[in-house]
């Protein structure tokens, strides 16, 4: 088992008020699975993806990831694992606006304190297995939003991460670009990288393997 969640629970404050956003969530993922999880706006989805994403603590609960509870682990040991073992995917691409294509794939390596010469080298080939081989000294604004998302998946790769976290990746993209994502990430797959993605979309949703939907904070799988 790759990664579990084992009742979580996450609640947050507002004034005087306790908000439950997750109500006791189960959740297993194997290495090599495609995950959608769907469900409306407010529904707790992107809550369940920070946890996952170690952006944020469960309120209660258990994460094991590769068998290890990460629960207690300091900042440090879980910045550690967000730049080992996660890439994330954002619905707004979150790239350097003047850094080029190039620059933006390789800064999670120079955080991981490999050398520049290798460092690009690195994020040129995985540029090249997004089909941007010819793009990598453009800048965000010389590029389409389709390719912004490549450039945004090819930095999320660039350290061999053992899972992707997709947030609404098709979110800001018009059909034919969102169509040419979801078929890197199933490519992807295919190769063997873990994929969990969130959506509101069916149509996104139905290139995953499995389809867990979410509701007022709870779990239920299938469509």
């Amino acid at each position: 088992m790759l990664l579990e969640l084992q009742h979580i629970y996450k609640d947050y404050i507002q004034e005087t008020l306790v908000v439950p956003a997750l109500k006791d969530v189960n959740l297993s993922v194997d290495a090599g699975e495609y995950v959608a999880i769907m469900g409306p706006s407010g529904s707790g989805k992107t809550t369940l993806m920070n946890i996952i994403g170690c952006l944020d603590r469960p309120t209660k609960g258990e994460y094991l990831l590769e068998g290890e509870s990460i629960i207690s682990y300091n900042e440090n040991k879980l910045s550690d694992l967000r730049l080992s073992t996660l890439g994330f995917v954002f619905q707004t691409f979150n790239l350097l606006a003047r850094q080029t294509a190039l620059d933006n794939v390789s800064l999670p390596l120079s955080y991981a304190g490999i050398p520049v010469r290798k460092r690009k080298e690195i994020a040129f080939q995985v540029l090249k297995k997004v089909g941007l081989e010819d793009r990598v000294n453009f800048r965000p604004s010389q590029l389409s939003g389709g390719q912004q998302q490549r450039v945004a998946i090819a930095r999320a790769l660039v350290n061999n991460p053992k899972i992707i976290l997709a947030d609404e990746p098709t979110g800001a993209l018009d059909s034919k670009s969102g169509q040419q994502v979801m078929e890197l990430f199933q490519q992807l797959n295919e190769e063997g990288v873990t994929v969990i993605m969130i959506t509101h979309d069916a149509n996104i949703a139905s290139y995953a393997k499995r389809v867990v939907r979410i509701l007022d904070g709870e779990l239920k799988e299938g469509l």
